[in-house]
């Protein structure tokens, strides 16, 4: 079996899986990301949706066993493509204003794609094969907005596999017990310290607490722990610093937070707490990596996959970083590997006078922002798109 990967103009790529036979003479299409999933326990997801949802059926073939969305996403879906113009037009024509229309054109492909996904879905009980789909950027500092929008996207999407985003901001914690305590799954997003991560978690654990469920089995969730953008900013604090031993932990900030995260995460759903809500079914909060495509080109472009694979966790790769790994990604346990020299990273950077909250902070800042951002500037080519059609007076 070979495997290679050809880019395309429009910036996704094409797999080119080359069969193999196995014993019992039927074709094979494996690629490392089957590998992943069964010999290491790391679900690989794909970063990245847009119209026609037909053209994930290559990447579910080569072993992606989920899809997560966000705000910039589909921006440029919706934005840079004619594939929604229909379904707009009509959508405009029958009195919808602009945001009512682009939540249906987001749900449609949320329903569409987690169609495609049901299979593994069901063949793992509802462990996997998941869709998500954010609430409102502009809800991020909103508790009760958030819940509200939560509980209607669940309702309207109507998929037992859609996962619900809703970032791990200080307003949103309180969001995600209850909208979990409500018995909807979720994607937590926009996590990028360790003390927000806790939070994130609690607040998984008094959900299903307070659910009143019986059966706690249904009720799922990752937490989406943001990579390579801790690195962007701390290695610009480092530079500043400048002296040779700050310049020596470039590029090594993001991975040690996140193998720390995971030690966290087995200490957290351990112990008789998480035993008794494992009698009533419940499912451990996963980890997901987040944000894994390299923004520096001076490091390895899987720097944020290879080091970061154990079981119980979720990968989730745009385009540059599963092209990376299907072509010559590492698959082997790591994410516990190194976890002295990890703490040793952390300690030194804060010794260095970086403070791990306010980088966490600022992160979470500007993530929000740029959601935010793309969320407006879609409604805005949303508004001239509609006027080009001819369907709304400026």
């Amino acid at each position: 079996m070979g495997l290679s990967v050809r880019g395309d103009p429009s910036g996704g790529f094409t797999l080119i899986v080359k069969s193999s036979r196995d014993g019992n003479g039927s074709t094979t299409k494996r690629t490392n990301l089957h590998d992943l999933y069964e010999s290491q326990g790391q679900s690989p997801w794909y970063d990245n949706l847009c119209r026609p949802v037909t053209d994930l059926l290559p990447l579910l073939t080569s072993g992606v066993r989920g899809v997560t969305s966000n705000p910039t996403i589909f921006q440029k879906a919706i934005s840079t493509s004619n594939a929604y113009d229909e379904q707009f037009r009509q959508l405009i024509a029958s009195g919808k204003d602009i945001e009512s229309a682009y939540w249906e054109l987001v749900i449609k492909d949320i329903q569409d794609a987690s169609k495609l996904f049901e299979s593994i879905y069901d063949e793992t009980d509802g462990g996997d094969g998941y869709v998500s789909v954010e609430v409102s950027p502009r809800l991020a500092n909103d508790t009760n907005g958030t819940i509200e929008a939560a509980k209607w996207l669940h309702k309207a999407v109507n998929r037992p596999n859609a996962y619900i985003k809703i970032p791990a901001t200080a307003e949103c914690v309180p969001s995600i017990k209850e909208v979990i305590s409500n018995g909807i799954s979720v994607n937590v997003t926009l996590i990028f310290s360790l003390v927000r991560y806790e939070a994130v978690i609690d607040a998984y654990l008094e959900g299903l607490e307070a659910s009143g469920l019986s059966d706690l089995s249904r009720v799922t969730s990752v937490a989406s722990f943001f990579v390579s953008r801790v690195d962007t900013l701390v290695d610009k604090l480092l530079e500043k610093i400048g002296t040779p031993e700050a310049l020596n932990l470039r590029g090594k900030a993001a991975v040690a937070q996140a193998k720390l995260a995971y030690e966290l995460y087995q200490k957290k759903f351990s112990g008789p707490r998480w035993e008794a809500l494992v009698k009533k079914g419940a499912k451990k909060q996963r980890l997901l990596w987040a944000s894994t495509s390299v923004k520096n080109p001076a490091y390895s472009d899987t720097l944020y996959v290879d080091p970061l694979i154990g079981p119980d966790t979720v990968s989730t790769m745009p385009d540059q970083a599963l092209q990376a790994f299907l072509d010559h990604g590492t698959v082997s346990r790591t994410i516990d590997a190194n976890v002295s020299e990890a703490e040793g990273v952390y300690n030194a950077l804060e010794k260095f006078g970086i403070d791990w909250n306010e980088v966490g902070a600022q992160l979470e800042l500007e993530g929000v922002d740029s959601f935010e951002k793309s969320f407006d500037s879609l409604l805005v080519s949303l508004e001239e798109k509609a006027a080009a059609l001819k369907l709304v007076s400026r």
